[in-house]
């Protein structure tokens, strides 16, 4: 048995002694009682209580039986019995702290504080109170210690599976409406179980000493039974005239928990060498208000409470905005104008203690806030896509692409292994990329392949709605290109409708047909793409505009930008939001927020001295 490290980096000494002591332990165990049994259970009324000697190295007990066969043959039951309380102690510990990732937020409340109360008894205490409850004996020590470790597995995985409650691939799964046991099985303990397993190892040493204290203590392994803990108490009395017998299992017990230890350190070591949604609040039952014939979505007032220490903000207020199957809708604005946070609140992702409100919000035309919990999750997971910002964290990194793509269409279809891994290959070819793509891990692929699997995946469910949320962010010029001309030739082949989020206004421009802009969390203008060039009229979306930089600027001069900053949210001013930082402003603008209102059929605008629009962007800017 050898101790594994990484690859291509040498093992060190610690590395082939821990392996060394390890394959020991594990031979002992395996031939101890089968070559030493015998002897080790074998009476001599004539070498009762003898001291070492050539005949018995270790000495004989008081029934003149061999002492070293004795502790070599109770490797085997004091091995296995520690193994066993450590792993039903953390396969429970570890079920139950995980669990708080995918739990509703109340009962995740229950379940933390459930950790928390059981932490505040020790261990050891547990374990002998336990070790009474369930009996003297064996196998009630092994439960003793494997109910008393609980608590300490189940707050670490619970540590540790808080940091994945919060990533992009867990959201993603979410998305696709996977039920909570194949997001703990699937998406949240593969993530975790590095560090899980170097603890195991780390408290089989302490299991080990525990175990045997119990033992000594005679609540542990019974006569005619033995393990290292009994007999470290029966050659206690010998002590201080022989010491070795009484030494020799205590001896062992050091060796077989060192081992164990420097197996953990050796693990750690290796892995440090090598080079983290709670569901939100279900909305009221209310009805929204009536539908619109062939939209694919529509939100009317929607509006996003956040609670902070400091306060409740409102990140999202008022905002309206619909889809009509094929359309393709830019929503541009700058970093914390809400963009990502309506498009959440659309797709029911928002952090646990988020508020929403609206007057209406369909999707094909269902009612969402209508819904139980369990259909609109399915309406969700079957009508509407997300493409995530950062693909690599949106893929979860410890499983395949196929198990990623098929899990959806296994989990709502019904469809067999063989038709998923059909239909997967089939939307991979959609995207330019190879069935042979399935085989690989998230990490193996590109960013502009990962972004591809992404897309991918949505389309496995045959969406009517695509979100995209800036989804060309991290990649260079080519690739979104590429990404933007796969978007648009899957809303011409399947007539769905993408909701493109985006802070660089000129992709938008080029790739959407329509433009709602947003500030502060309202949409301040919405408007046909083609206008952006020369058609804006809010002062905000203007000076978006010419921030892009093109052929024709100045070089000699710095690259014009918008002034000042976004207000802060909790503290929001009584007239418009940008206010402070608009060269249009006057009196009336401080004193009440413009609404948004039509300039013609395909424009309207939240501005009450709204940008001429014959003029000059280097005049325009005074009243």
């Amino acid at each position: 048995m050898t101790v594994l490290l990484p690859p291509g980096r040498p093992r060190s000494p610690m590395a082939w002694v821990t392996a060394a002591m390890l394959t020991s332990l594990v031979v002992l165990a395996l031939v101890g009682p089968l070559v030493w049994g015998a002897s080790a259970d074998r009476p001599d009324p004539s070498a009762v209580l003898q001291g070492p000697s050539v005949a018995h190295p270790f000495g004989t007990d008081n029934l003149g039986r061999d002492l070293l066969a004795r502790v070599l043959t109770a490797t085997r039951p004091s091995l296995l019995l520690a193994l066993a309380a450590v792993l039903l102690g953390a396969t429970a510990g570890v079920l139950l702290g995980a669990s708080t990732a995918v739990l509703a937020p109340r009962a995740r409340r229950l379940v933390a504080g459930l950790i928390n109360l059981l932490l505040a008894f020790p261990a050891l205490l547990v374990a002998m109170f336990l070790a009474v409850v369930f009996g003297a004996g064996a196998g009630g020590a092994m439960l003793a210690l494997a109910v008393a470790g609980v608590p300490g597995f189940a707050r670490l995985a619970h540590t540790l599976a808080a940091g994945v409650a919060g990533t992009d691939h867990l959201a993603a799964a979410r998305v696709l409406g996977l039920r909570r046991h194949r997001l703990l099985w699937r998406h949240v303990l593969p993530n975790i179980a590095e560090p899980l397993l170097l603890s195991t190892t780390t408290a089989a040493g302490t299991a080990l000493v525990a175990l045997s204290g119990l033992s000594f203590l005679g609540l542990g392994v019974q006569p005619p039974g033995y393990d290292w803990g009994q007999l470290l108490n029966q050659g206690l009395d010998r002590i201080y005239a022989e010491p070795l017998p009484a030494l020799a299992p205590g001896l062992a017990i050091l060796y077989a928990a060192l081992t164990f230890q420097l197996l953990g350190e050796v693990l750690a070591g290796g892995v440090a060498r090598r080079g983290p949604a709670p569901r939100t609040t279900a909305p009221p039952l209310a009805p929204s208000g009536p539908a619109e014939d062939g939209l694919v979505l529509q939100v009317e007032d929607l509006g996003v409470e956040l609670p902070t220490p400091d306060g409740v903000i409102r990140p999202v207020r008022g905002v309206s905005l619909s889809l009509r199957p094929g359309e393709i809708v830019g929503l541009v604005g700058e970093s914390g104008s809400g963009k990502s946070l309506t498009a959440l609140a659309i797709a029911d992702l928002l952090p646990e203690g988020a508020r929403v409100s609206r007057r209406t919000l369909r999707l094909l035309g269902a009612d969402l806030a209508a819904m139980t919990p369990k259909e609109r999750d399915r309406h969700l997971a079957t009508g509407l896509a997300m493409i995530f910002q950062n693909p690599a964290s949106a893929l979860n990194p410890s499983l395949r692409v196929a198990t990623q793509l098929t899990e959806t269409v296994r989990a709502h279809r019904g469809a067999s292994r063989a038709q998923a891994a059909s239909e997967a290959s089939d939307a991979l070819r959609r995207v330019a990329l190879p069935p042979a793509v399935l085989r690989s891990r998230p990490h193996q692929l590109s960013g502009g392949q990962r972004q591809r699997v992404m897309i991918a995946s949505g389309l496995m469910v045959r969406p009517g709605l695509i979100i995209a949320d800036e989804p060309t962010t991290a990649l260079d010029v080519t690739v979104q290109r590429q990404i933007t001309r796969l978007l648009s030739e899957i809303r011409r082949d399947t007539s769905a409708a993408i909701l493109f989020i985006s802070h660089d206004i000129a992709l938008v421009g080029e790739f959407c047909e329509r433009v709602l802009v947003m500030y502060a969390g309202t949409v301040i203008e919405t408007l046909p793409a083609d206008r952006l060039a020369a058609g804006t009229r809010h002062p905000y979306t203007r000076a978006l505009v010419e921030s892009v930089p093109d052929l024709t600027a100045d070089r000699d001069r710095p690259l014009p930008t918008v002034p000042g900053a976004p207000p802060d949210p909790l503290a929001p001013a009584p007239g418009c939001a940008f206010e402070p930082r608009c060269p249009r402003r006057r009196d009336h603008c401080a004193e009440q927020a413009p609404p948004l209102e039509d300039l013609d059929a395909d424009h309207r605008v939240a501005c009450w001295y709204p940008v001429p629009v014959t003029a000059n962007p280097e005049t325009a800017v005074a009243p």
